[in-house]
């Protein structure tokens, strides 16, 4: 007779616990135990049924599992769930067995039980054994039949084959909505108390009626009020390429395009005395922006009225005291006598006309491409190829899984509500549904594999050694830290490049994210295998980069930035200006959104700004997935260097007037979450 000792751990969440019978079966090496009851639906005589939980969330239970036999070392259990009478799911945090020899087996399980369901949870060091890999095969199966793959639109990553958030499984749903699923209710929106609070200006179609009067539509937080104040200056203009929402898109210009015919006597005024445009390009002072992506894209009406867009170029100076300015602004691609090249010396109106016109085109850009397809679509490409081909015991399941906690549901969400037709973004921007799609599908060609590692996209836009680059200088140190720990995992779990290039599970896993997410163009550089350790760091390195601190750098300041709606207009009402001279305040007002579209825009700001209350910090792992010593040093020595990282931010915050602070580690979350 052996005797195993069995506890096991319900989650925190709400509604955890269950009524339902449960049983779990001992699955080791020479044999299996029998099921043994672990929670029972029938309760003692005479008392009414179910007078509460009989196990309740965040409890633990314990039992000896009795078997005749040594059944060898533990390599699975089955958690069998039933009902006599009422549905009530459970979830399982883990279950750990100690065998009569003393070893104690850990079994991360993280999942719901619904229905009448039998689950096998792996044993969680990865050990191998001929009944693991039959598992491991079912496992898979059973997920990628779960986890489809669908286009939402032509030339787009593709992304998971549902309509509804009530089509996700559970364990990949916001816990809230859990609940809500269970009562049949739609999850609350987080606009909604926005939506009631912006309900009169929702109802006025009219331009607003001073620059000051659209300061009443936000709350008079710091860095909405700094926006408002200083968002006319050049010196703020050229801070937001390095510092604001769309850090990505400025590169070092050493030589004028032809498109763009700036002369030096244009510039000269700007330049400062002792130097001409000719010497700062060569000496790397000068820096583009180019919005060619926008160009001829269709647009929309709103409200019955015509709106543009224009894909302006907008050239750059870093002078003497570090700052960037603008120089010169070409609203077109095309140059010609009715495409002027604005420069700060023209007419005040003029001058904060055409930066206006660029910071539309930069709220096109953001959303479009540098938030919603460089993070949201592809952190959804990841977390399907990873839900399809990497089993629950493979490593990389357990480093990655924590990255895309909630992104399946949000991205889901938004294309009920954000992105689709009808949506927020459709209502309250200037382009149509189909120019939506067209600029994402334009930005998916132009994606590079350099591009989304930062180190190598630094370098290629010549952005090394520019002064208050600080996107960059947080975004590196949080790089290097999250490299630091997925090169520990690597070289822990694989001992050479031909255990990375024999691990068929991580070959099928790349090729899914080439082929789906990246639509197999080889000319963009992103691998669809991977053959060395070198190149598999790499690669999990962006991924997570992707998925967490790249994703905070282009969605936390949102609100923050785009609040006061000249700083970011989501759309304007007149043609750009084909030339100089013609602007004035009243055309200004007339031209950025009305303010209805204010109010429309704001909501989805506040809703993309929002925080969930059990958000996960970059580096909280509250599901232990490893069960192994080193990898729990590796977390805890990630989630050290984390804290020196947070601790230089915020020592630099002290001495500035306006904090950049979305990299703080403190405010950086594990996933795409929101």
């Amino acid at each position: 007779m052996a005797t195993y000792k069995v506890t096991v751990a319900t989650g925190d969440m709400v509604e955890a616990g269950t009524n339902n019978s449960i049983s779990i079966t001992l699955v080791g090496t020479y044999g299996e135990s029998p099921p043994s009851l672990l929670v029972s639906l029938v309760p003692p005589q005479g008392i009414c049924p179910f007078p509460q939980k009989p196990f309740p969330p965040l409890q633990e239970r314990s039992l000896s599992v009795h078997c005749g036999q040594d059944l060898g070392p533990i390599v699975l259990i089955r958690l069998h769930k039933w009902r006599l009478f009422l549905e009530d799911a459970w979830f399982c945090k883990d279950v750990r067995v100690a065998a009569p020899n003393g070893t104690l087996y850990r079994f991360p399980c993280y999942q719901w039980l619904e229905g009448v369901t039998t689950v096998e949870v792996r044993e969680g060091s990865g050990r191998t054994h001929p009944i693991l890999k039959e598992h491991r095969h079912r496992e898979l199966a059973a997920r990628q039949e779960a986890y489809r793959w669908k286009n939402f639109a032509q030339g787009w990553p593709r992304c998971l084959n549902v309509d509804s958030i009530f089509e996700l499984d559970s364990n990949i749903q916001f816990s809230r909505a859990t609940e809500a699923k269970k009562r049949a209710e739609v999850p609350p929106l987080p606009c909604r108390g926005a939506s009631h609070f912006l309900s009169g200006f929702l109802l006025r179609r009219s331009s607003w009626n001073s620059l000051d009067e659209m300061r009443t539509i936000f709350s008079r937080t710091q860095v909405p009020e700094y926006v408002a104040k200083h968002w006319q200056e050049d010196d703020f203009f050229g801070s937001q390429f390095l510092t604001g929402n769309n850090p990505i898109i400025i590169h070092r210009c050493t030589t004028l395009p032809l498109k763009f015919p700036v002369t030096p006597e244009m510039v000269a005024g700007s330049l400062g005395g002792g130097t001409d445009l000719g010497k700062e390009l060569q000496e790397g002072r000068i820096f583009i922006v180019d919005y060619k992506v926008l160009e001829d894209i269709p647009t929309d009406t709103i409200y019955g009225r015509q709106q543009y867009i224009a894909a302006p170029l907008c050239l750059l100076h870093q002078g003497t005291d570090g700052l960037l300015r603008p120089i010169a602004i070409q609203l077109s691609q095309t140059p010609g006598p009715h495409s002027p090249i604005f420069l700060p010396s023209d007419d005040e109106w003029d001058w904060l006309l055409a930066k206006t016109w660029v910071r539309n085109a930069d709220f096109y850009s953001h959303q479009l491409l540098t938030h919603l397809l460089r993070t949201h679509l592809f952190g959804e490409v990841f977390a399907i190829a990873t839900l399809r081909h990497l089993p629950t015991c493979h490593p990389l399941f357990k480093l990655l899984m924590p990255h895309f906690h909630f992104t399946l549901h949000i991205n889901t969400l938004a294309r009920s509500v954000l992105i689709n037709q009808g949506g927020l973004i459709d209502k309250g921007s200037g382009v149509t549904y189909e120019g939506l799609l067209l600029v994402v599908q334009r930005g998916l060609e132009q994606v590079t594999y350099t591009s989304l590692c930062l180190p190598d996209d630094i370098r290629h836009r010549g952005m090394s050694h520019v002064p208050n680059y600080y996107y960059r200088d947080d975004g590196m140190s949080l790089w290097e830290a999250i490299e630091s720990f997925v090169t520990g995992i690597v070289t822990f779990y694989y001992d050479g490049d031909a255990a990375v290039n024999g691990d068929t599970e991580l070959q099928a896993w790349v090729m899914d994210i080439f082929t789906n997410g990246f639509l197999g163009r080889t000319s963009s550089g992103i691998p669809s295998s991977l053959q060395t350790v070198v190149e598999l760091i790499k690669f999990l390195t962006m991924v997570m980069f992707t998925c967490s601190v790249q994703h905070a750098a282009v969605n936390n300041g949102q609100y923050d930035l785009g609040a006061f709606v000249p700083n970011a207009p989501s759309s304007m009402r007149h043609p750009p200006p084909s030339e100089k001279g013609r602007a004035f305040l009243q055309h200004f007002l007339d031209t950025i959104p009305e303010v209805a579209t204010t109010a429309n825009i704001l909501v989805a700001l506040i809703l993309l700004s929002s925080q969930l209350k059990d958000r996960r910090l970059l580096g909280q792992y509250p599901e232990e997935w490893f069960t192994e010593a080193e990898p729990r040093r590796l977390i805890r020595a990630f989630q050290g260097r984390l804290e020196e990282i947070r601790d230089r931010i915020e020592e630099r915050n002290q001495q500035a007037e306006l904090r950049y602070n979305y990299l703080n580690p403190l405010e950086t979350e594990n996933s795409i979450s929101i």
